[in-house]
């Protein structure tokens, strides 16, 4: 299937309902069968990942495919390991790529027993439950945020607790912050000093809980305000005071492309003033992988010079984000080179016998890849996007909601 997307006529206006957050609800989920909750959890994200966590937290099966939802597979891992029975987790044929290997020797350290089913290191994976015991655990802080959440939330019910020694840079900080903050939430208590976190053993407390919108999906807001000549939309649901660490968004986007955000109420308005234009962008992600995509996209499309640090993680994304992004901005002229791994610069150039509206976008799997590229058709006029509905992993009414302002979202034939 593929999609083009085809851009308004006049002003971007109109109020736009973001999907709940995808990272609070997949954490709050774990959390929240940790505490025994006799409460539902209001406003869950709809996106393949959490009705994935879901189906598996509410099954009577031992057996579990989470398709390509990689943060199912490193929180349900951590949980599985610890409630009785065994248990198999498999996924996608990408899933069976990406490695998993630092959080099962992690977990076989408290006492797990987890074995690999086919490759060492990579999913499917055969677990045991058992008592853990906890204890000081290294881990490298530089791999994936994910591993160190997945163990974060099991570490009040470990005997003796456990205590984080996180080694090297860590990477996606934020998302580490906000596990521990969900925690609070239900009663936990930790303590962050340095790159060690320390977790008593204690009992989650459950309470009532609703997740807020989600800033990963309010980024592509902000990425049309920034290509549009003339932007006002209402995001309901956002809070500029958030648990999330993609909230820094509004920041970045005021002081770099003139986007204002201003909160009404629950909802955030986003509107774009007059400013200078950026002569060149310098941006490092280590703490906000999941928002590289757009800013790669609206600095080729507005044909801004960049030089991006800290992405070092996306290799082992939904796909190799890298090369994703190296071969698909290439179809809109632009040659990403990567200087040193975790890195791309771009010095604006573009081979201008490029029709960029001409070229068909691959996603790879990966619900970024059409989230990012889709509205460059503000600049290009229309984009193709191959594969379209893998939105659905984040964002499943994406194409709805640029309806809504006046993009034209039309079926080709393949």
């Amino acid at each position: 299937m593929i999609y083009r997307i085809t851009r308004p006529s006049g002003r971007l206006e109109g109020e736009i309902s973001l999907p709940a957050s995808k990272s609070i609800s997949n954490r709050v989920l774990i959390i929240n069968a940790l505490s025994y909750s006799p409460y539902t959890i209001d406003n869950l994200s709809d996106s393949d990942d959490t009705r994935v966590m879901e189906s598996v937290l509410s099954a009577s099966s031992n057996e579990f495919d989470i398709g390509y939802a990689g943060t199912a597979m490193r929180f349900l891992t951590a949980f599985l390991s610890k409630i009785m029975g065994q248990w198999t987790i498999t996924g996608s044929e990408r899933m069976k790529q990406r490695p998993i290997g630092i959080l099962v020797d992690a977990l076989r350290k408290l006492g797990a027993v987890i074995d690999y089913v086919e490759e060492e290191g990579y999913p499917p994976l055969r677990i045991t439950g058992t008592a853990l015991k906890g204890g000081v655990l290294e881990l490298d802080g530089s791999v994936s945020s994910q591993y160190i959440s997945a163990l974060l939330m099991i570490a009040p019910s470990v005997q003796n607790g456990l205590t984080l020694r996180l080694k090297n840079r860590i990477t996606s900080r934020p998302y580490i912050e906000l596990t521990l903050k969900l925690m609070k939430k239900f009663g936990v208590r930790s303590a962050w000093k340095g790159n060690e976190i320390r977790i008593e053993e204690q009992a989650y407390n459950p309470v009532p809980f609703s997740v807020e919108a989600d800033w990963s999906g309010a980024s592509y807001w902000y990425q049309m305000a920034a290509m549009a000549e003339d932007f006002d939309i209402l995001l309901k649901g956002l809070r500029l005071q958030s648990l999330q660490g993609d909230a820094i968004l509004a920041k970045w986007f005021d002081q770099y492309f003139g986007v204002q955000s201003k909160q009404e109420g629950n909802d955030v308005r986003i509107t774009r003033k007059k400013t200078h234009e950026l002569k060149r962008l310098d941006l490092n992600f280590v703490e906000n992988p999941d928002v590289a995509q757009t800013f790669a996209v609206l600095c080729v499309a507005k044909r801004i010079p960049f030089h991006f640090t800290g992405l070092h993680t996306l290799k082992i994304k939904e796909t190799d984000r890298v090369a994703a992004l190296q071969n698909e901005c290439a179809k809109l002229g632009a040659k990403l080179p990567e200087p040193q791994h975790g890195e791309f610069a771009w010095s604006g150039a573009l081979n201008e016998h490029i029709d960029a509206s001409q070229a068909i976008i691959e996603t790879y799997h990966d619900h970024r890849m059409a989230l990012a590229f889709a509205p460059a058709a503000l600049v290009y006029g229309t984009m193709k996007i191959a594969d379209p509905m893998v939105v659905t992993k984040s964002y499943p009414a994406f194409y709805e909601d640029l309806k809504k302002v006046g993009f034209t979202v039309q079926e080709l034939p393949d």
